[in-house]
């Protein structure tokens, strides 16, 4: 077995065949992308290096002596967990590529094939094992209950940090559905004020007209209805936090009143005129560029720079990766665990649109759903058919426009037969071509080109 290491990846790529100067093409090509890439001129010696060695991919092809790789592909499914596998072949046939697909493989790669369509195939293939292996790792340690190890969450963990060494105000920022009360939680409870109260206002849910009263409180008799004195948010919240939400929707005049309650850190009860100092720290949350609203004449430009001494923004669930699978294991073990249920398991596909889906509502969004889906589940097994309809219809939202058309034709083609149960007559029909140019567009996408 021939075999050169490349320390600087740890990306493993075991490949079989009997041809060296297809096993010499293969490695070149795998190790320019940085893989880490091993040889085998046959099954019996790739499973002793598997017996011995964990690889991330194993690349093997069908037709060699002695040994099929197909026994390869069992062995492989049977006995190394966690390792893909991907059928290559010079034999492209109907019979072939069913009976891969039985065995286990999840692609299949005909000869002759491109260096980008050989990239590509593994790329994906690493794509599903990392899926797999996100949704079963384990969140790293925090002590803000906030889930992600993420780049962007890793950031914001150190913001956190930082900010609960002050007392000075925080703005926390991000769409809605990103966990910016967990945030602001998160802050407060790692200071030294953690002891204190956490007091939370909404400044959408309270009428303007009400606000004032709501936050300063009020003296007995200051208005009709006001038969006993009451004290207000800033008050409750003296000597910890008071975490503002939604502060882009306050009126013009409730921030010039909030304004001045920061900046003096005294407030006066509504119907009163005596003074009230105050020690509260202010966390204000916003799902709008508080800025544009600055520059529109909407917000405050001094409350705005009052507010908004140290920023932590939030990254949308979207942009945040694995992030997503490690918060799908998540909710998931919860609900099961709450319905007194084993948890299902998803398909690599379903996995993949996680991943890809624009997620408007973000981490809410991505709860509700495998609520639904646990609830709804009518076996252990979830897959695209029980995903809600705008999802399915969504999957390549994230795709983007610099994509090969090949790639998009052989995806819409792949697509086509899924829809007719492999019959290629009828997709041939669907497609408006006729079987020939099917056949030929079949063998550029490396898919069995037997006509049905």
């Amino acid at each position: 077995m021939n075999h050169k290491r490349i320390t600087h990846n740890t990306t493993k790529i075991l490949v079989v065949d009997d041809s060296v100067p297809t096993l010499e093409v293969i490695q070149r090509n795998l190790e320019a992308a940085g893989y880490e890439v091993f040889t085998s001129p046959g099954v019996e010696e790739a499973i002793g290096f598997l017996e011995q060695n964990s690889v991330d991919l194993v690349i093997t092809d069908i037709k060699m002596p002695k040994i099929s790789g197909l026994e390869l592909l069992k062995y492989v499914k049977e006995n190394v967990k966690g390792t893909e596998i991907m059928i290559i072949t010079g034999y492209p046939s109907i019979k072939g590529a069913v009976e891969a697909v039985k065995n286990g493989a999840e692609n299949y790669l005909v000869k002759p094939f491109t260096d980008e369509e050989l990239l590509s195939a593994a790329s994906k293939m690493l794509e599903k094992l990392s899926n797999r292996r996100a949704v079963e790792a384990k969140p790293l340690p925090s002590s803000h209950n906030i889930i992600g190890n993420s780049p962007g969450m890793q950031h914001v963990y150190r913001l956190i940090e930082k900010a609960a060494a002050t007392r000075v105000n925080v703005l926390v920022s991000g769409e809605s559905g990103t966990g910016k009360e967990l945030v602001a939680r998160a802050i407060h409870y790692s200071s030294k004020t953690g002891s204190g109260p956490f007091v939370t206002v909404n400044c959408t849910a309270i009428p303007d007209s009400l606000l004032e009263s709501e936050l300063f409180g009020h003296v007995k008799g200051a208005f009709t209805g006001a038969q006993a004195s009451r004290a207000g948010f800033f008050q409750i919240a003296d000597g910890g936090t008071l975490f503002l939400d939604e502060i882009g929707d306050a009126s013009l005049s409730m921030q010039g009143k909030l304004l001045r309650a920061i900046q003096n850190k005294e407030i006066f009860m509504v119907g009163s005129s005596r003074v009230q100092k105050i020690d509260t720290r202010i966390i204000a949350a916003t799902n709008t560029d508080l800025n544009r609203l600055v520059q529109k004449g909407l917000f405050r430009e001094d409350l705005y720079f009052r507010l908004n001494i140290v920023e932590i923004s939030l990254p949308p669930l979207h942009e945040r990766g694995e992030d997503i699978l490690l918060l799908v294991q998540l909710f998931m073990e919860k609900l099961s665990k709450d319905m007194n249920r084993p948890a299902p398991r998803f398909s690599d596909k379903v996995l993949q649109i996680f991943k890809n889906y624009r997620w408007q509502g973000n981490v809410r969004e991505l709860e509700n759903l495998i609520q639904r889906l646990v609830v709804l589940a009518d076996g252990d097994f979830i897959d695209v058919a029980d995903l809600p309809e705008q999802m399915r219809f969504n999957i390549s939202w994230r795709k983007g426009l610099n994509r090969l058309l090949a790639e998009v034709e052989a995806e819409h083609i792949a697509n086509v037969l899924n829809s007719v149960k492999g019959n290629k007559t009828r997709a041939a029909q669907i497609l408006g071509i006729d079987r020939k140019t099917l056949r030929e567009k079949l063998r550029r996408a490396n898919l069995p080109t037997e006509i049905g």
